[in-house]
């Protein structure tokens, strides 16, 4: 007995109500100059919004985060102390101090800054300098540093990473994307936070050279982070991060034409993403989906609910003009236990990437015996069962 002709990835039932989210409009899109962005709630780890936010992109100076959070993760392991002294080589002094022409955190040749100075150059004065120092004391060369950053980054999950070196000065193939900066922000923020206030600081003394903090969000109210890049293949960039209400919102831009461009757009963004965007909880006891067919089951449909909660997030204007839908990856047959997972609920924002979870049997739903079986199928021959529908 042939199973009923359902097309796989079945759409079982469309446009339903689900916690206020109906019917499925084109909506206003956020737009930006930027060639890459994204803005997330810290919380949830959503990304509200996002443009080219999965392309590897080049990171410019952002790369530092990574750096830093190599550095961290040693020293929470305790393969390195805070107040460890390295030795500045004349190579990290010619590549990233004052002879370089780059960012710098002032180190002459022989100097012998703390491990917890040398973060400070890296984080507060975007010391190319400092970035070497640390690679070329922890791993022999900064190249070999550039490989155990890109490994500690797809151990974390951020496999659009590929760092070949500790500055993010330009380098073919030096890359990673918004979203993965974003969660790269998320980490270091939830997992060091002693280390991320370091983010926030105004300014840092070397000896007798001071240099501000470059990242411009630091001016708006509640925002305490993230790191700033520039690079002429890459435009000018920036990940912030900033409190408001108990809420955090981060965002990653890239591509901008100037500094000035680069301030007015991350403020512009970060004002959006706390303003202009709301972010829904649906609990699998909220939400009332339809039920699912059966096929040669002694009921012909059977309930189902959301297996976990799922975090639904979009630009407030379009969150009522969304599409709900369960899908099927083809007919489901009895028999059926409860708990079983037998598709996903899909919802779909303009704008926005679709956001899903799994969908569970509610009940059990035994199968039908040779008889029923038989009856079944001539009536689904004959085209009356209602379970194909």
């Amino acid at each position: 007995m042939n199973l009923p002709q359902i097309a796989r990835n079945t759409v079982a039932a469309a446009a339903f109500a689900v916690a206020g989210i109906t019917g499925f409009a084109n909506a206003q899109i956020l737009d930006t100059p930027a060639t890459h962005a994204v803005i997330m709630d810290h919380e949830t780890g959503a990304i509200l919004f996002a443009k080219a936010g999965e392309e590897p992109m080049v990171p410019a100076s952002m790369t530092k985060m990574m750096t830093a959070y190599t550095v961290f993760e040693m020293v929470r392991r305790g393969e390195l102390s805070m107040s460890d002294k390295f030795t500045v080589s004349e190579n990290a002094w010619r590549k990233g101090g004052f002879p370089s022409g780059t960012s710098t955190m002032g180190l002459a040749p022989g100097d012998t800054p703390t491990v917890e100075e040398l973060l400070h150059g890296v984080i507060i004065m975007s010391g190319n300098d400092a970035c070497i120092a640390l690679a070329e004391n922890i791993s022999g060369s900064e190249e070999a540093f550039a490989r155990r950053m890109t490994n500690l980054a797809h151990e974390l999950g951020l496999n659009s990473a590929n760092f070949l070196n500790a500055t993010g000065l330009e380098a073919v193939g030096h890359v990673i994307s918004a979203e993965d900066l974003a969660k790269l922000a998320k980490l270091t923020i939830d997992n060091y936070p002693e280390y991320y206030s370091w983010y926030s600081l105004p300014s840092y003394t070397w000896r007798d050279f001071t240099q501000a903090n470059r990242n411009p969000l630091l001016e708006i109210s509640g925002a305490d982070g993230v790191k700033t890049g520039h690079l002429e293949v890459s435009g000018y960039g920036l990940t912030g991060s900033a409190v408001r209400d108990g809420i955090r919102r981060t965002i990653v831009i890239n591509g901008l034409p100037s500094m000035a461009a680069r301030a007015a757009e991350g403020e512009r963004l970060m004002r959006i993403a706390f303003n202009s965007f709301d972010l829904k909880t649906l609990t699998p006891d909220s939400v009332d989906l339809p039920d699912v067919p059966v096929w040669l089951g002694e009921t012909q449909k059977v309930p189902v609910k959301l297996s976990s909660d799922l975090q639904v997030a979009g630009y407030k204007a379009s969150m009522e003009k969304a599409k709900a839908e369960i899908v099927l990856p083809g007919p489901i047959e009895a028999p059926v236990s409860k708990g079983d997972e037998l598709g996903k609920l899909v919802i779909t924002i303009a704008g926005q990437k679709p956001m899903e979870a799994p969908i569970l049997a509610d009940a059990d739903v035994a199968k039908l015996g040779f008889f029923g079986r038989a009856i079944e199928g001539l009536s689904h021959m004959l085209g009356g069962s209602e379970s194909q529908s």
